[in-house]
């Protein structure tokens, strides 16, 4: 009988997928924060766990075949779906990064990341332990 990932793991491994592109877009508002003009960017994490949940309902797995093709692992958002965090008190050079802000949403994240790990480490001992018979 063949072991289907997708229903033993749930929504978990789309979920630290999309937590680590996440925790790379908030650490990318940290490094410009002394950027003049630049806008903190973040997406939604709930609209894309849930873009992603109906795309493995349907089953529409892209079959790579060409360069210009995105692999799995490719980004799962565009520039497009990234939004522009409204900052609480914008800088005269027109830079909305605040450092507080992002740290707290970093972290927050980061959290958010170890739980989907630690919850994915635990299914993947316990198919091992069935694989095993034990």
């Amino acid at each position: 009988m063949a072991i289907s990932f997708q229903n033993a793991l749930g929504i978990h491994d789309s979920a630290l997928r999309i937590r680590a592109q996440r925790a790379e877009v908030i650490a990318e508002n940290l490094a410009n924060a002394d950027t003049p003009n630049y806008k903190a960017r973040d997406l939604d994490f709930q609209s894309m766990l849930q873009n992603q949940q109906q795309l493995q309902s349907r089953g529409l797995e892209m079959n790579v075949n060409n360069d210009m093709h995105r692999p799995g692992g490719a980004t799962l958002f565009t520039e497009e779906e990234l939004m522009y965090r409204n900052p609480l008190a914008p800088s005269v050079d027109g830079n909305t990064v605040e450092a507080h802000v992002e740290h707290a949403k970093y972290m927050e994240n980061s959290l958010a990341f170890q739980s989907s790990f630690t919850f994915l480490n635990s299914k993947f001992k316990g198919l091992m332990t069935a694989i095993r018979g034990e």
